[in-house]
């Protein structure tokens, strides 16, 4: 006898409470039934059911081994699943959140193609900083930069690094000066990023020790990475960004790169998804095109 099968059957007879509700589900017949039972418990050694004439009830042994079934047959499944997959397309909705700047910029166009090239598959982006809950909001993925809490039954995957750099208009550059150092960055004006309340510290790479952490001080703060960059080229202050979102600006000439000798810190760019035996086409795929392409960007 196959035993995945003889696992199967008992598994089942377990779930529906008789021999005879497995045998009519199973479309066996009952003696067959009770044959996958027997060869289970000859072949461990051990007996799985105890059984009367009025009732049946599982051993000690064999609670533990009918959860131990569960588990390798939701494992065979999604393997089997893996294989149907690479003969189908993706097909249905795909939920995904993601910070309103980045995602615009970075994430969608990828998406937008990933969508052209699949005709069965619908994209529900939503542009937000806020920190949606997969589970609860019911998002098929989440894409989120920089540290990230360690939330059971999520899965993690990082596909992107932001390069960022500090920046500053010439004219601010000519009226207060180019900090050569990054201890000389508390004397100048900063643009801040606050969201969610929280004010986060400009980082500095060191070699062989954590980075070196400059909390920013000014009286600008914006929630959006955009007129950040806005108001650093109209000359209020320093500004700490992604590489990508300022290229254009510093190749044109409005924005300088300052500490031109500092490691630029790496900030992280992660997808998310909830953790499941078999992981749906849909997400597999948008997360390797994001894994693929969001790097070109970052240059």
């Amino acid at each position: 006898m196959d035993r995945l099968t003889s696992m199967a059957v008992f598994v089942k007879a377990i779930d529906l409470g008789s021999f005879a509700a497995a045998a009519d589900a199973l479309e066996l017949s009952g003696p067959m039934v009770g044959k996958h039972i027997r060869f289970l418990e000859e072949r461990l050694g051990v007996r799985l059911i105890n059984r009367t004439t009025r009732r049946q009830s599982l051993t000690d042994f064999g609670r533990a081994y009918y959860e131990r079934c569960r588990v390798i047959l939701a494992e065979a499944e999604a393997a089997d699943a893996l294989a149907a997959d690479q003969l189908s397309q993706p097909h249905g909705k795909l939920r995904v959140t993601m910070p309103v700047h980045f995602g615009r910029c970075c994430v969608a166009p990828v998406l937008l193609e990933l969508v052209q090239q699949y005709p069965s598959l619908e994209l529900d982006l939503s542009l937000n900083d806020r920190f949606a809950d997969l589970a609860d909001d019911d998002y098929d993925l989440a894409i989120r930069t920089g540290d990230l809490e360690d939330k059971a039954g999520v899965i993690a995957r990082r596909v992107a690094r932001q390069r960022m750099v500090v920046c500053a208009s010439p004219s601010y550059i000519e009226r207060q000066g180019e900090p050569r150092q990054i201890d000389e960055l508390s004397r100048h004006q900063t643009i801040i990023y606050h969201r969610s309340g929280r004010v986060r510290p400009w980082l500095f790479p060191q070699k062989d020790q954590p980075p070196v952490e400059i909390m920013p001080v000014g009286r600008l703060r914006l929630d959006d990475l955009d007129a950040i960059a806005d108001a650093a080229t109209t000359g209020m202050g320093l500004a700490w960004l992604p590489y990508w979102l300022v290229r254009e600006r510093i190749q044109a000439g409005a924005l300088v790169q300052l500490l031109p000798d500092e490691p630029e810190f790496p900030y992280d760019v992660y997808a998310l998804w909830l953790q499941t035996p078999h992981l749906p086409l849909k997400i597999r795929l948008a997360v390797d095109a994001l894994a693929a392409a969001l790097p070109k960007f970052m240059t």
